[in-house]
């Protein structure tokens, strides 16, 4: 996308200090491959043979990714454009010879890419981008779930809360919302499953969704103990000959001494090595893109908000080395 400078970039250009909004754009900037994403929707995308053309589809691509980064509305998101420069810089705006697209355009392309299903194929172009630098690993899968809180009042045109949306018990508080489940290669810490329910759907019920075929071992937290005896698992598993590495819960360990050694303590410590990754993209998605919440009504228009999270978190993981293999 090109952009023709103002005297205001310029100006903006001399200032002593980038801020850290400045440079996570700029970052995105280099290494989403927008022409293979804007290739990707333009079947879809609205052809006006008459009357006055659509947006860029390019420019509409960057300002839905800018709702998904910083968790905004569709109106924050129009007004954070004509608030911030960053944004504006981004999204490619000269204000002398064009306007940001307003909220319910972004709307109406949110629905669009909802309605085709496009922020899975997104997902599925950016794993293939991951694969295609050899930044993926195969033979190892890490799954865990995290809830998303939902807004539990009836203060809404229909009086009643989110059928979709149930109530599950975590460290003695009760939480209503949906779960992400999420599969994350052992080896480099991406994320290469995703799957979406409601909060009191066991996390057990949704491990053969987010573990690969080609897996030679699964990890897992306590959670996920007998995994391997579910029947969707034994006929992913058929023929193969698949290491599972769950944690055991504290009460099921044998060795309760400390000396001379405790095996148990030792090979439990070595999993959990290896099983923090999963944490990481939970921490970007939730903490850094602000999407701890369920802002939607229904499972599905949420699990395509969190779908383009976390595979922007793949791109914030990998973005150092993204950058020296663009240069």
């Amino acid at each position: 996308m090109e952009k023709q400078n103002t005297l205001t970039d310029i100006e903006y250009e001399n200032r002593r200090k980038k801020t850290r909004r400045e440079e996570f754009l700029e970052t995105m900037e280099k290494i989403v491959p927008w022409k293979r994403l804007s290739e990707l929707i333009q079947p879809y995308y609205y052809q006006n043979k008459a009357g006055r053309p659509p947006i860029g589809l390019e420019t509409m691509l960057r300002m839905y990714f800018l709702q998904i980064w910083f968790s905004l509305s569709d109106e924050l998101t129009e007004e954070g454009i004509f608030d911030s420069f960053a944004m504006r810089n981004f999204m490619g705006v000269n204000f002398l010879s064009s306007q940001a697209p307003d909220s319910t355009t972004l709307m109406k392309f949110r629905h669009l890419l909802e309605e085709h299903g496009l922020q899975k194929q997104i997902q599925a172009e950016i794993d293939a981008l991951l694969e295609e630098k050899g930044l993926v690993m195969h033979g190892g899968t890490i799954v865990d779930a995290t809830i998303h809180r939902a807004s539990s009042s009836t203060r809404n045109s229909t009086k009643s809360r989110d059928p979709e949306m149930k109530s599950t018990r975590k460290g003695g508080n009760y939480h209503f919302g949906m779960k992400s489940h999420i599969g994350v290669d052992a080896g480099s810490g991406a994320v290469v499953k995703t799957a979406y329910t409601a909060a009191n759907e066991h996390d057990i019920e949704q491990a053969h969704n987010c573990y690969r075929e080609d897996d030679n071992a699964r990890y897992g937290d306590a959670a996920y103990n007998g995994v391997e005896k579910r029947q969707e698992m034994k006929s992913m598993d058929e023929g193969k000959k698949v290491e599972y590495k769950t944690s055991k819960r504290p009460s099921k360990r044998t060795e309760k001494h400390e000396y001379p050694l405790n095996w148990e303590k030792v090979i439990e410590t070595r999993k959990a090595a290896v099983r923090w990754q999963v944490e990481y993209p939970f921490y970007i998605v939730k903490r850094i893109f602000g999407c701890d919440k369920a802002i939607y009504r229904g499972i599905k228009k949420n699990g395509d908000r969190l779908d383009m999270a976390f595979t922007s978190a793949n791109l914030y993981m990998f973005r150092h080395r993204l950058l020296r293999l663009a240069t």
